[in-house]
């Protein structure tokens, strides 16, 4: 089975050669990569507008790994269904306009034994946060297996310890997908950004609230990992829709990092 696109011709172009030509546009703009692929990565999930420069910051650095990467753990927000806990898909594969990405159902399968997480499709049907990393995954990595995760409400302790279930070797990235501020002016927009990039540089994930980080269940899980192995992120990028393509009034904050 496998889970359409959902958001293509709303959140990214739906014509494959327009979002191809649109990816690469975007990598092409953002500032080359300088250092070890990343391990792990924090990136933001709005409309390319708006994200995507910031984004394509972060896979550019991922660009770097091609030919290295054979799986991504890819873990986003469920904004349309509230739940507790995680939740995996019972596909075989997700599909974009570029073409159709196998999951790990190997891993998937593993990962299902974990009490936090539970196979359940609604959360996925529609999820943007997830499905708008695809694209650019698929233009800046040669092929790749998936192992997409939904999360709800959970502890950070549990979110990081399916993280050390997936966390693997050189071959595996991580993918957080989360977008920060939302719908302040622009210059408390970065204040409260230039704080959370703060807290996340000193894996201090308590400080990080709802209002810090839509994502930030699956970016408290990743710090909580960091701080127990002695690891620390850094910001690549850090903006918000007024720098893109928004009204300074209100704005969505984004940020890229990246642990090495």
């Amino acid at each position: 089975t496998v889970r359409p696109p959902a958001v293509a011709g709303a959140f990214y172009p739906a014509h494959p050669m327009r979002l191809a030509q649109t990816v690469d546009a975007l990598l092409a703009e953002a500032p080359e990569w300088r250092g070890p692929p990343p391990k792990a990565v924090i990136v933001p999930h709005a409309g390319y507008v708006y994200s995507g420069p910031v984004a394509a910051t972060a896979y550019r650095a991922v660009e770097s790994g091609r030919g290295q990467y054979r799986r991504v753990i890819l873990v986003g927000p469920s904004h349309r269904v509230p739940f507790a806990g995680a939740a995996i898909p019972s596909a075989d594969a997700f599909e974009t306009p570029l073409g159709t990405i196998p999951l790990d159902r190997q891993t998937l399968d593993r990962l299902a034994h974990h009490p936090a997480i539970r196979v359940w499709d609604a959360p996925h049907a529609l999820e943007h946060s997830l499905e708008v990393q695809l694209p650019f995954l698929q233009r800046v990595l040669d092929d790749f297996v998936l192992v997409p995760i939904a999360v709800g409400d959970i502890d950070p302790r549990d979110m990081a310890d399916i993280l050390e279930m997936v966390w693997g070797g050189d071959e595996t990235l991580i993918v957080i997908s989360s977008d920060l501020s939302h719908y302040l002016p622009y210059d408390e927009a970065r204040v409260v950004d230039a704080r959370t990039a703060a807290a996340i540089e000193a894996n201090a994930w308590e400080a990080l609230d709802w209002d810090s980080a839509c994502g930030r269940a699956g970016v408290r899980g990743l710090l909580e990992w960091a701080r127990r192995h002695g690891r620390h992120l850094r910001t690549l990028d850090l903006r918000n829709s007024g720098d893109t393509a928004g009204h300074p009034d209100r704005v969505v904050g984004y940020g890229a990092f990246a642990l090495t």
